[in-house]
């Protein structure tokens, strides 16, 4: 088979493109010769089709460089054997890494899972850190919205809707502190 009756594809139609551009700005070609050509370039579809469009430049060569063999680089020193066995080894390292991510993953699900069923009385963080932060044991929502009412109530009501509130919310305190109490027993 003719090297010019090989068939092109959208990178060679951009580089014949852009010789033409080239020759536009260079001046060897009108804007109308420019307008035809490119259509039709982006028309042609073998490597002869091409070779027409540009055959009264300059360099009437093809614009386009045809490629040595498949699969292997112009000019590398790499035959495509060492292609295969870099990407071997690349695709090997990245499931590697793929494995160790998981096992970190799974191991710092593992240890937070411990740590909830400790709960935060047992092991190295102790005491009030981790115990507000689960869910379920922290003061009861209603208690900051009564606390806030109450200070309302003493500013704007008086004593004795201050009074009232008072007592309501240290009640909503001593429920939400034997119910959290309860609760991590059970």
């Amino acid at each position: 088979m003719d090297s010019s009756e090989l068939r092109i594809g959208d990178a060679e139609r951009e580089q014949t493109m852009a010789a033409l551009r080239e020759h536009f700005a260079q001046g060897r070609l009108t804007h109308e010769e420019l307008d035809e050509r490119l259509d039709r370039t982006l028309a042609a579809k073998t490597a002869g089709d091409l070779a027409q469009v540009t055959a009264d430049l300059p360099g009437h060569q093809p614009a386009y460089r045809e490629q040595a063999a498949p699969y292997e680089m112009p000019g590398s020193p790499y035959g495509a054997g060492d292609w295969r066995a870099a990407m071997h080894a690349h695709r090997q390292q990245m499931r590697d890494m793929h494995d160790t991510h998981r096992e970190m993953h799974r191991a710092a699900w593992q240890a937070r899972r411990e740590m909830r069923m400790r709960g935060p009385m047992h092991g190295p963080m102790r005491g009030p850190m981790l115990g507000p932060m689960r869910r379920g044991h922290g003061p009861h929502p209603l208690v900051p919205v009564l606390f806030v009412l109450m200070v309302l109530g003493l500013i704007f009501g008086g004593f004795g809707v201050f009074k009232a509130l008072l007592v309501v919310w240290l009640g909503a305190l001593l429920f939400s502190l034997v119910r959290r109490r309860f609760h991590h027993r059970g």
